[in-house]
């Protein structure tokens, strides 16, 4: 007998099949194997069943078809409750927390211990859990206080308190920095030495060879297989997840000609509660050239594009807007865009064009199809009541081919797609607007590594033709191959502008947590 033959399984589903109504099929057949004291990657492309999949082992789902064993021993699984008495918790991309109770508060919620709580009882052994695996917590500090990082950490030590001995971790280094993702892989090797069981479901293939043990791969629902992580490189896990050859490399060429084409001086913000959100936020995108700007979840991004773009008010500072300089003319004098809404920002000639961070919230209507939502931007092209639908069709086509958007038709309201999807169909009309200015909050978040790949040469496509592309991103690896410049975020203020060719991970992971300080002058 083999040593691998002596290996018991953790998890073990058999022919699994879910499917939502008649026509959908999320997973088919699936065969999947966790085995005791291993961490598991689950990749696959947006669509590809991996979350629906877990959701099943976590008891949020119920399988139509086949069989799951604990332990080697077959169970029902028809409630979270019951994966938790099996010993299988699931942390969620989107943290389920009270933001007014502490850590302690929140981990012991919803247990029935008999007679009184004893929160200092309870806290003791909260206590003995993070110094077991490393975890770094104030356990007395309120939610509300905590970063991203530290919320997860709760998430993670709750599964544990309640006697988890399986995790399954969705995304979970999607907003965190380089050293925040090794205190977590850390934390991770130290629960497999201790026996612990391990799936993570994440699109960055780095993180996956750096971490793992093993890689299990689905393809449109179905099982492709696993692969040792050892004998795994990105390249050959990608071409696994789409089941063709696929070029990984993020083209940068040099900027061509760069001219100013917005400045921003002295930008400062408050939210409706009074909070102040940026502070003093100074910095120049240029023509031809993508400038990258990175934080922490929370550290000002999506309130400067929103303030940028007119849709958040400023109180004080400027935004100058630069046209494009036309042949034998000189410079045309700059527009100052504070004060408009983007209405009038469009009214008074500057084209410019915004994916926001909320798709479906501020991006597009989901009631409305592909057709609909290009309409949403050529609308007022109509003359009287009627609106033009001959352009707006001929796009919606254009984009579901060319970013081979899953839809049943370009009429298909947009809500019923995947993120992935809806993402796409913004992603594609706010680029076919041929804007002077592009601006993009995230705009690959949730799509599989393919489609990832196939917006950033779009980017660079436009970069090319002279547009200012600012990208707010979460994965320092790309916006380090594919930015010119990095502007750093931390708490609403920058902290540092480095060129990203001559920067690394280290020293932007720094900037974000403000760690050595930067000036703006870098």
């Amino acid at each position: 007998m083999t040593a691998l033959e002596t290996v018991k399984n953790a998890i073990r589903m058999e022919h699994i099949t879910k499917r939502f109504g008649t026509k959908v099929v999320a997973n088919r057949d699936v065969n999947l194997t966790l085995r005791k004291g291993e961490i598991l990657s689950l990749l696959g492309e947006n669509g590809s069943g991996k979350t629906t999949l877990m959701n099943m082992l976590s008891g949020i789902y119920q399988a139509d078809e086949g069989q799951i064993y604990v332990n080697d021993q077959p169970v029902a699984i028809s409630s979270p409750k019951d994966a938790f008495d099996l010993g299988i918790g699931m942390i969620h991309q989107h943290f389920k927390l009270v933001d007014v109770f502490t850590a302690t508060e929140n981990i012991v919620l919803g247990l029935k211990d008999k007679g009184r709580l004893d929160l200092k009882k309870a806290g003791q052994k909260i206590q003995e859990i993070c110094d077991k695996y490393g975890f770094e917590i104030d356990l007395s500090q309120k939610v509300y206080e905590m970063s991203v990082s530290q919320k997860q950490t709760v998430e993670i030590v709750k599964v544990l308190y309640r006697g988890a001995e399986i995790l399954i971790l969705d995304e979970p280094t999607a907003v965190l920095t380089p050293q925040e993702t090794d205190k977590l892989f850390t934390v991770m090797r130290n629960m497999r030495a201790d026996g612990k069981s391990l799936i993570i479901i994440t699109h960055k293939l780095h993180e996956v060879l750096e971490v793992s043990d093993r890689v299990a791969v689905l393809r449109k629902g179905e099982y492709v297989g696993d692969v040792p992580t050892s004998e795994a490189s990105q390249q050959s896990l990608t071409d696994m997840m789409v089941g063709h050859a696929v070029s990984l490399n993020i083209n940068r060429p040099q900027p061509k000609d760069p001219k100013k084409r917005l400045e921003v001086k002295g930008l400062t913000v408050y939210d409706n509660l009074g909070v102040k959100r940026l502070s003093d936020v100074t910095f120049t995108a240029m023509s031809g050239e993508i400038l990258g700007i990175a934080g922490i979840s929370g550290s000002g991004q999506r309130e400067l594009l929103e303030a940028i773009s007119g849709l958040y008010p400023v109180a004080q500072g400027t935004v100058t807007f630069y046209p494009p300089e036309e042949d034998g003319t000189e410079a045309p004098k700059g527009k100052e865009l504070v004060g408009l809404d983007p209405m009038a920002i469009r009214k008074c000639g500057v084209s410019m064009a915004f994916v926001p961070e909320d798709r479906l919230g501020m991006g597009l209507v989901g009631s409305m199809g592909m057709t609909g939502n290009m309409m949403l931007r050529s609308w007022n092209k109509g003359r009287g009541v009627f609106v033009d639908r001959k352009d707006p069709e001929k796009l919606a086509n254009r984009i579901w081919k060319e970013l081979d958007v899953v839809t049943p038709s370009t009429a298909f309201p947009v809500r019923r797609l995947s993120g992935g999807n809806v993402q796409k169909v913004l992603v594609g009309r706010e680029i076919a607007q041929d804007p002077s200015v592009l601006m993009t909050a995230y705009a690959v978040r949730g799509l599989d590594i393919n489609t990832s790949y196939t917006i950033y040469n779009l980017l660079t496509e436009e970069k090319m033709k002279g547009v200012a592309v600012v990208y707010v991103g979460e994965d320092l690896d790309v916006l380090l191959e594919l930015c010119d410049r990095i502007l750093v975020l931390c708490g609403g203020k920058v902290s540092g502008i480095l060129d990203a060719r001559t920067a690394n991970k280290r020293q932007v992971g720094a900037l974000m947590t403000h760690v050595g300080g930067g000036s703006a002058d870098e």
